[in-house]
Parts: C-alpha cells; structure tokens; sequence
C-alpha cells in the first residue's frame, strides 16, 4: 500500500517528531546531564520564583530546588521546571522543514516565553500551596501541566504558520 503524497509529509514531520523527543528524553535522563545540566537550571527556575514570591512579600526560603514558606513546600523536580515544554517546541520546530536561522529565533523566543509562563506556574503554586493548599492538587495536575504544554504546542502552530521561512528545497 502507497502513502500518497498528500500524507508523506505529515508523516515525515511526525516521525522526526517523535525521534527528536526521544533522543531529547534519553539525554536528560542521563546523570551527567541531569546532574550538570537539569538540575542547575532548575535551580534557576527556583531561585527567579522565590525573587517573585520575595517580591510579593511572600516569606521564602530556598534549599536547592525547594522553595519554603511558613506553612508550604514545593520541590521543583523535573516536570515541572518547564524543561519537557522547551522539549516539545524544540522537537517539533526541528521536525518542521524551515530554516536554521527561523528555528534558532523560534526556539529562543518560544523557550523564554515557556520560561515566563513556567516562573508564573511555579510563583503561584508556591503561593497557592501556602493560601488555598486546598486547591494545590488541581491546579498543580489538572490545570498548569496542561497550560505549559499546550502553550508549547500553541507556540509551534503559530510560529509555523507566522514564521517559519522553509528552506528553498522545501518551498513549492
């Protein structure tokens, strides 16, 4: 049976796709990367939450990648520091037939702007935990882990359509 030529490349995109996120999961399980790599910038990510919690006049305290307040703790781990979100962008945008310079300002624009949106996610769970601990659950697993990745996905459909420039060989 033929693919027809309408599908290959869906399916040429998708297959890329899915090799890049896995070469991307195999990498950050490492140690060495986890440990030199994933875990510092993690540390990044609690130590910009705790300098907006501070901000607020939040009472925090930072072990690593802990974040305390009097009455609440968040252990930032991976999953929640905004690294698998960076993961998806940068594994679609690398499917995606465009240009090096494109994917380049894609993914730094596209991975600050998941960072912004994950110091958010995290600044208010901290605060969440500590106000409403009631509500920390949901919003932690139902709401905000959907919010980071479909604004990866979002991310990637936009800059797809808006500005994504495809290499000659790829234009029609």
């Amino acid at each position: 049976m033929a693919i027809g030529k309408s599908r290959k490349p869906g399916l040429i995109f998708v297959g890329r796709f899915l090799a890049a996120l896995i070469v991307f999961y195999f990498i950050t399980t490492l140690d060495p990367v986890n440990e030199h790599v994933v875990l510092p910038f993690t540390g990044l990510v609690v130590d910009a939450s705790a300098f907006i919690l501070r901000s607020m006049h939040q009472p925090i305290d930072v072990t690593g990648t802990v974040i305390r307040s009097p009455r609440f703790s968040l252990d930032v781990r991976n999953g929640c520091n905004g690294v698998e979100a960076m993961m998806v962008l940068a594994a679609a945008m690398l499917a995606f037939p465009a240009t090096l310079r494109s994917r380049v300002i894609g993914l730094l624009a596209g991975s600050v702007a998941i960072q912004i949106l994950n110091l958010v996610r995290v600044s208010s769970l901290v605060w969440l935990g500590e106000h409403h601990r009631q509500f920390f659950d949901f919003v932690h697993v139902g709401v905000w882990q959907s919010i980071v990745i479909l604004a990866a996905v979002s991310m990637f459909v936009f800059w797809s359509w808006k500005f994504a420039e495809r290499p000659l060989e790829a234009r029609s």
